[in-house]
């Protein structure tokens, strides 16, 4: 990890409240459209972090496969 990887790694936990404050405010915008409950904050940083799980190795795949080549 470069001199970079330390500043990401600070970033991410702001960005983390932020996407799941989006997260609760798309559910309770369009939640009729979409035929779902909106959800509180609580519920919102638990879609968060499972959404960020399943995206974190793609990214990082993607990232080390364009260095490869």
């Amino acid at each position: 990890m470069g001199a970079g990887g330390f500043g990401a790694i600070a970033a991410a936990g702001p960005m983390f409240f932020f996407a799941a404050w989006l997260a609760m405010l798309f559910a309770g915008i369009v939640g009729d459209e979409i035929g779902i409950n909106p959800f509180g904050y609580v519920d919102a940083m638990k879609v968060t972090i499972g959404l960020w799980l399943a995206v974190a190795p793609l990214v990082g795949a993607a990232a080390s496969a364009g260095h490869r080549a």
